[in-house]
């Protein structure tokens, strides 16, 4: 067993290989998973959470690490939680080594994380939100959370971020891509990366066409930017932080970042409370109640929205 207290006091010192421990409790769903979370509760919510999403080969990683270099030139500590494939066989992440953020290892100020998905829809690891809330107590100003290039389930990141890049790049159909997979939806950030190619230009103004399609801004309301990068050189990363952080500050205005933070935890104690229920309904009793009912809809005696509410009613009952 962990000695969570000592555990979390060496993370608040930016220790990394606490963090790495504190971080694989979660992951392994730990028995002491809720002594973690109730220590951490009252040092998190400071940190500025940037979700980096979009198509594979966009250059997210390229992306993520030149974030990381413009970030630590301000003096931010920096977290990374790069969310990977699994892998079928270890069930650990395809992409663990990271080699595009090599630059940043020995940096103290640095933390970097692969996560696998472990099967979960959306992009994200389940064990994401306490994966960032762990950095944030750790002491991380700014927490990147960049995700697997998986399509439309990959707008979960909206939910996890406070702010979400999309990036796109030219010569690959991104901007139909795009629109079809529903990220236009979410971005509040958009980079055209690798714009020393051809069609960058293009592909920018395809994408202002799109996002001013049906639009329904107010005076005041945010307009997303787009900025052309080339992340690989390091060029336009600093206009990239300067959209972030106007963005954070609009929504520090309109209270936008407060509301955004108390949805994100609604979703995360339900997303707990629902798995409970479906552990108690895996347990041997709650497997038989589930029986008994399903035998009663096919004999016809019995509707399954009525035997849903009899389910739960006695597994919150015992």
């Amino acid at each position: 067993m962990q000695d969570v207290p000592s555990l979390v006091a060496q993370a608040r010192e930016g220790r990394p290989r606490a963090v790495a421990r504190l971080i694989s409790l979660v992951e392994g769903a730990s028995p002491q998973l809720r002594e973690v979370m109730a220590a951490l509760a009252p040092l998190a919510g400071h940190a500025y959470v940037v979700g980096l999403t979009g198509s594979p080969g966009v250059g997210k990683s390229t992306s993520t690490s030149a974030l990381v270099s413009a970030y630590r030139r301000a003096g931010k500590r920096v977290g990374v939680l790069a969310v990977d494939p699994s892998s079928p066989f270890s069930g650990g992440a395809l992409l663990g080594d990271r080699v595009r953020m090599s630059d940043h290892a020995s940096d103290p100020g640095v933390y970097i994380r692969s996560m696998a998905t472990r099967g979960h829809l959306g992009g994200l690891a389940w064990a994401a939100p306490q994966a960032i809330r762990v950095l944030d107590a750790a002491g991380c100003d700014v927490i990147l959370v960049e995700t697997v290039g998986v399509g439309q389930s990959e707008v979960e990141i909206a939910s996890q971020a406070d702010t979400s890049v999309v990036l796109l790049a030219p010569g690959m159909g991104d901007g139909i891509q795009a629109a079809k997979a529903g990220i236009l939806e979410i971005g509040d950030v958009y980079v055209v990366n690798k714009a020393d190619r051809d069609g960058a230009d293009a592909t920018a103004r395809e994408l202002n066409h799109m996002l001013g399609l049906g639009e329904a801004r107010g005076a005041g309301d945010w307009r997303p930017p787009i900025v052309k990068t080339v992340a690989a050189r390091g060029e336009g990363v600093d206009e990239v932080v300067e959209a972030l952080e106007k963005h954070r500050a609009w929504m520090e205005e309109r209270g936008v970042l407060g509301e955004r933070r108390v949805a994100r935890a609604s979703r995360e104690v339900e997303t707990i409370a629902v798995t409970t229920l479906r552990e108690r309904i895996g347990s041997l009793h709650g497997d038989l109640r589930l029986s008994a009912l399903a035998e009663r809809i096919v004999a016809g005696e019995l509707d399954p929205y009525t035997a849903a509410d009899e389910l739960v009613e006695g597994l919150t009952e015992s």
